[in-house]
């Protein structure tokens, strides 16, 4: 079985690494419940995931809907490339911005 982990990165701030599948989206939403309820501004660093399907947007647009119905912010970087593609194809890559209400809320690192 594939396996992930939904890493606390503290101050609303998480990185998500391996897989993001059919095998593994219902175990990491159910994972994300607890410590995304503690903040108001989630950012998800998806650099670490290293596979990805369908259901891999699957979980990105839950989280969007979970974050406008109780009213938070989440955005996610380093989207996978894979991710993208299926979202563009699907025509529903302009709502994976829907859950960045207040853009640059969250300061983006310095490079």
């Amino acid at each position: 079985m594939s396996e992930f982990e939904l890493k606390d990165l503290g101050e609303g701030k998480f990185a998500l690494s391996g897989s993001m599948t059919f095998d593994t989206a219902a175990d990491i939403l159910r994972d994300s419940e607890t410590p995304f309820e503690e903040h108001t501004l989630i950012e998800v660093d998806l650099s670490g995931v290293t596979e990805s399907d369908s259901a891999g947007l699957a979980l990105l647009l839950e989280w969007i809907t979970w974050a406008n119905h109780t009213v938070r912010e989440i955005r996610f970087t380093a989207m996978p490339a894979i991710i993208e593609s299926i979202a563009k194809v699907t025509e529903v890559d302009n709502l994976l911005k829907r859950g960045e209400r207040w853009a640059g809320f969250i300061e983006a690192p310095a490079e």
